[in-house]
């Protein structure tokens, strides 16, 4: 069986579905508890270390079926840049033309984020 510790990201591509459902303030929108994704820095360094880049698909919230601004991944995106100690690119969709091109420009050491 092939783990995560054996693989090797050079040159990959990696779409990582991870959990970063994190509270936020009802006001400012800030995460006010970064545990999880804390716990996904492991595995999103690994691929990034081995000279891959990661796309991440994550969801916040239940939306209801249409977007809302209350739930938008980019309230989460402060907080993933501060973990990762990086910029993060981020996809206001998580398919279409745009999420295509970011994903197909994005460059080994990168990260991408998806929209809800």
């Amino acid at each position: 069986m092939i783990l995560i510790d054996n693989y090797n990201f050079n040159g990959k591509k990696a779409i990582v579905r991870v959990d970063f459902n994190v509270p936020l303030d009802k006001k400012t929108f800030e995460v006010t508890d970064d545990t999880r994704i804390r716990g996904a820095l492991p595995t999103i360094k690994k691929i990034l270390k081995d000279g891959g880049s990661a796309i991440l698909m994550l969801h916040l919230g239940r939306p209801d079926g249409k977007p809302q601004d209350k739930y938008s991944l980019k309230h989460v995106l402060p907080a993933i840049e501060k973990n990762l100690g990086m910029k993060v690119k981020f996809a206001a969709d998580c398919m279409g033309d745009d999420a295509k091109k970011l994903a197909a420009e994005l460059k080994a050491g990168e990260v991408l984020v998806l929209e809800n």
